[in-house]
């Protein structure tokens, strides 16, 4: 989920880097995480990090959609939308999963509340492709989701930051983006650490 920014960096991508730090390097601390770091994935673990993941995509991609008016075709929504990959890697219906959704998501009222979670999630799609190649080496087939963007990744992930920056060009509503992104963070961590 790392991003790299340059000195040239805009100040609100800064912002969202540097003041999410906390949240963010707690999340990394969650089990599949350390799994991933040691070496010791197990299908079971990755199944079941996948269906917590679902349980947090699912309400953000609704809320997005119901927004999907505030936002230009430039932002490539739909194609931005990955929940169904979960569904696909767990060989679930897609009408009916019937996977548990986080309760206690983080406000996704308004277009500058998504747009700090967005910065969250598809930051996760840079991490994915690392993630892709350790399943692979550990012979798990769970990767639909984690292989997201595929080659599209990088090039999506900078199309986002320029989208982003040009969104919310100036100071007032850079706090809310990352409010938004900080409890975003810290939400999807409180969720994947429930059992």
């Amino acid at each position: 989920m790392s991003t790299s920014l340059s000195l040239q960096t805009p100040t609100l991508l800064l912002r969202l880097r540097n003041e999410t730090r906390p949240q963010h390097e707690a999340l990394e601390r969650q089990a599949f995480n350390q799994a991933l770091t040691t070496g010791t994935l197990t299908a079971e673990g990755t199944a079941h990090f996948l269906a917590k993941m679902y349980g947090f995509l699912a309400p953000y991609e609704t809320a997005l959609q119901q927004h999907a008016a505030e936002f230009s075709p430039a932002w490539e929504l739909a194609e931005r939308l990955r929940a169904h990959l979960i569904l696909q890697d767990l060989e679930l219906p897609e009408a009916a999963p019937g996977l548990p959704l986080c309760p206690a998501m983080p406000p996704l009222h308004t277009r500058l509340q998504l747009l700090g979670a967005m910065y969250v999630l598809e930051g996760s799609t840079l991490g994915g492709q690392l993630i892709t190649r350790q399943l692979a080496q550990a012979g798990i087939p769970l990767r639909a989701y984690f292989t997201g963007y595929g080659a599209r990744t990088g090039p999506r992930w900078k199309a986002f930051c320029q989208l982003l920056t040009e969104a919310v060009p100036t100071g007032p509503d850079h706090d809310d983006v990352v409010a938004s992104a900080g409890l975003t963070f810290q939400r999807l961590d409180q969720w994947i650490a429930q059992p």
